[in-house]
């Protein structure tokens, strides 16, 4: 089980048990490889309870993205808000996405479950791209939440968004964080200093 769900779950609801075992699961072991039996019996609930509270796989996907949609954006605005004292906002990202990269933040990290969910599930399930774009866009707003009042803020917003997705990707299969955190520091450095005028 994921480190970040280590709370007992033994006075949960039967739903909540249901849907944090699904957390984790599909978060460490992919929405296709875990099927509703390893759900039900991790959670320890009858099969009859389980479709009680989510009728098909796919109904357990889409709240499983939105748990875990909530807690990310939790912790992703603190973690900026935590970070961007004292800077000026885009360099926040680096020390931020350090914590999860390095398992400090949300268990053991293993990619955006976002990204992931669309590379698995695709055109077959739309339900899932539309919770990522939802997700994103979320992201981008916190993003922009830190970031000081310029003509160049929205123009900003979509490029670190941009690094951040591609420093989550190249975190996951590179192993080693390092250099995606340190591509993703430079890009802030330079559209903080040397970004063009708005024309």
């Amino acid at each position: 089980m994921n480190k970040s769900t280590a709370v007992s779950t033994s006075d949960l609801s039967a739903r909540e048990r249901i849907l944090r075992t699904a957390h984790d699961l599909f978060y460490a072991e992919g929405l296709r490889a875990t099927g509703i039996d390893r759900v039900i019996a991790d959670a320890g609930v009858t099969k009859v309870t389980f479709y009680r509270h989510f009728p098909s796989k796919n109904d357990l996907i889409l709240a499983y993205l939105n748990l875990r949609h909530e807690r990310w954006m939790n912790w992703f605005t603190e973690a900026l808000e935590r970070h961007a004292s004292g800077s000026t906002g885009a360099q926040a990202l680096a020390p931020v996405m350090k914590e999860w990269f390095q398992g400090k933040a949300l268990g053991d990290f293993r990619g955006c479950a976002f990204l992931n969910g669309v590379s698995e599930m695709g055109p077959a399930m739309p339900a899932v791209i539309e919770a990522t774009r939802r997700h994103k866009q979320e992201m981008a707003e916190a993003i922009e939440a830190v970031l000081p009042q310029s003509a160049q803020r929205k123009r900003m917003v979509k490029a670190l968004a941009c690094a951040v997705d591609g420093a989550i990707v190249q975190a996951q299969y590179s192993g080693d964080p390092a250099s995606a955190l340190q591509a993703l520091r430079f890009i802030a450095d330079r559209l903080t200093n040397h970004a063009d005028p708005v024309r």
